[in-house]
């Protein structure tokens, strides 16, 4: 019987839901900065390996920077590929949109790299999610689709209704559907696996670039030229919060303590906003103008972001539990 007991603890141990960190003890010095190789490459996405490592896309090639910041780089079979967003497959292999090279790419933990076209010519593939139904799903910003690529390699394309909208961020939410922003039409979109639409307004001027899942269910997202961080539920409620002037929010993701975590491409920072919408933290980013863009969640309680603005060619990592 002590052994059954003991057993049982040991597997409500392993499905109970991770606990929340702590509020931040980091007062300075939380960020670490790395130089990639290549001058002026411009990382752009970034996501967590399967190993713990950390991806990253840039102009020409996929890279891992390991936690201590050794870089191993794959160039991409494509030339002027311009790699952006990259997400971690359900098999544990790097998916990546090549955005000149208009084809989607998988590279495995040996660095093997094997690329699939889009059919529209010149889509310029921006957001990236492995889906609800495990397919790789993704939005094309210059021809206004949202596709899905199958397992043999067949790309299937779904007119986003409003003409001109730049879809850009993608995410899955919590009732398996696909949002996503809609940059030039200041919306956010939601579609359903069998390609039903349906389309939110927000504020004139948001100009939305990315958006996350929040702890609490929602979706969350920045609007860069509005200067707020969005809100959204399932049911379409939405409501919109500043942040500090001047901030001109980019990536953003959820955090290990349960808060929304974005970069502030106009203040040089990042920063953390708790689910009520109150930014408590902010994280300036040692070099001026770092052109930080996305992101994402790494081992240990840290978060990793891309600084690819500009002739910038830096991967940064704050540990805000680290002191």
């Amino acid at each position: 019987m002590p052994k059954l007991i003991a057993l049982l603890g040991a597997l409500l141990t392993l499905t109970a839901p991770a606990a929340a960190r702590p509020a931040p003890t980091c007062s300075a010095d939380c960020i670490t900065e790395f130089t990639l190789p290549a001058a002026g490459c411009g990382p752009f996405g970034i996501a967590r390996g399967l190993r713990g490592d950390m991806w990253y896309g840039h102009a020409g090639a996929v890279g891992r920077i390991s936690r201590s910041g050794v870089v191993t780089e794959y160039h991409v079979p494509t030339p002027d590929a311009l790699v952006g967003s990259i997400i971690r497959g359900d098999g544990g292999d790097m998916w990546f949109l090549e955005r000149l090279g208009n084809k989607i790419g998988r590279i495995d933990a040996q660095g093997r790299i094997r690329e699939y076209p889009i059919p529209t010519p010149g889509s310029l593939p921006q957001g990236l999610v492995v889906g609800a139904d495990h397919a790789i799903w993704f939005t094309e910003q210059n021809a206004d689709r949202i596709a899905r690529l199958d397992e043999d390699g067949t790309v299937t394309e779904r007119t986003v209704p409003t003409p001109g909208a730049d879809p850009l961020g993608l995410v899955v939410g919590p009732d398996r559907a696909l949002w996503f922003t809609e940059r030039a039409a200041d919306k956010i979109g939601r579609m359903t696996l069998d390609g039903s639409f349906a389309e939110y307004p927000l504020s004139s001027g948001a100009f939305p670039p990315r958006i996350t899942v929040g702890h609490d269910g929602a979706l969350w997202f920045t609007e860069n030229h509005g200067n707020r961080i969005g809100r959204i539920t399932t049911d379409g409620e939405l409501t919109e919060y500043p942040p500090p002037p001047r901030t001109g929010p980019v990536g953003i993701t959820d955090g290990p303590d349960h808060a929304l975590w974005f970069v502030e491409s106009g203040a040089n920072a990042i920063a953390r906003m708790t689910l009520d919408g109150t930014v408590t933290d902010e994280y300036p980013i040692p070099t001026p103008n770092s052109g930080a863009l996305q992101i994402a969640p790494g081992p240990d309680g840290t978060l990793w972001f891309t600084e690819g603005l500009g002739d910038n060619n830096r991967i940064g990592r704050l540990a805000p539990w680290s002191h």
